[in-house]
């Protein structure tokens, strides 16, 4: 069977940014909740403090989130789909980033423990990384961001206002705007990644493929 083809671009709208997301061959990497597992830090010694700073703005962020999707952080790794690393991303094509969201799309079988697994489905598992080297607000910021890659938003605003502007403003963007929201309104009525059933081998595996959303997205406070 022939692999299904990748959705078209929406037209552009002016209350959103939706014309500037990218789906993957797949579809739309978008889930109805989101589980994220967070590195845990020193809580006590010399790096507790700064490793307190780095969570408490990735909290921040991640609350912002919260109030327009359900998502849940996790303890166990496995149950996560999405993992966010307290450390700088290794420089990609010569650029130095404070962040960045790197998508794989994974088979995989869920369940409720005790409880037989569920059938085989397609779903985004994403790797978070940022910096601990920022201040509490811009560290805040970038979390903002790469959550919304994270998230399914993989595209760029063209507004320095949104939390996903291609090029931030002179202020670092706190919380979500009214643009980043609708946008993210759009996204989830979107159909999800496509069944099993109509991927093919080639596609899809039950290990994991190469990231399929494009290239890693700029950060804010990225140098």
């Amino acid at each position: 069977m022939a692999p299904p083809l990748a959705p078209d671009v929406p037209p552009p709208s002016p209350a959103d940014y939706r014309h500037l997301l990218k789906p993957t061959p797949l579809g739309w990497p978008r889930l109805n909740h989101w589980c994220v597992w967070i590195e845990p830090g020193a809580s006590e010694g010399p790096a507790a403090l700064w490793d307190g700073r780095w969570r408490q703005a990735v909290d921040g962020a991640l609350a912002s989130w919260q109030q327009n999707l359900p998502i849940t952080v996790v303890a166990d790794t496995a149950r996560a789909q999405v993992q966010l690393l307290r450390r700088r991303p290794p420089v990609q094509n010569k650029r130095a980033s404070h962040g960045r969201a790197t998508l794989t799309l994974v088979e995989v079988r869920r369940g409720e423990p005790g409880q037989p697994a569920g059938p085989w489905q397609i779903e985004p598992q994403v790797t978070v990384q940022l910096s601990p080297g920022q201040g509490l607000q811009a560290m805040q910021a970038t979390a903002l961001h790469e959550l919304g890659h994270a998230f399914g938003l993989w595209g760029h605003s063209d507004q320095p206002g949104d939390a996903l502007a291609a090029i931030p403003g002179s202020q670092p963007v706190l919380e979500l705007s009214s643009r980043d929201r609708a946008t993210l309104r759009w996204l989830q009525a979107q159909p999800g990644l496509a069944a099993p059933g109509v991927a093919t081998p080639a596609t899809v595996t039950p290990a994991a493929v190469p990231p399929a959303a494009g290239p890693a997205p700029a950060a804010p406070g990225a140098n």
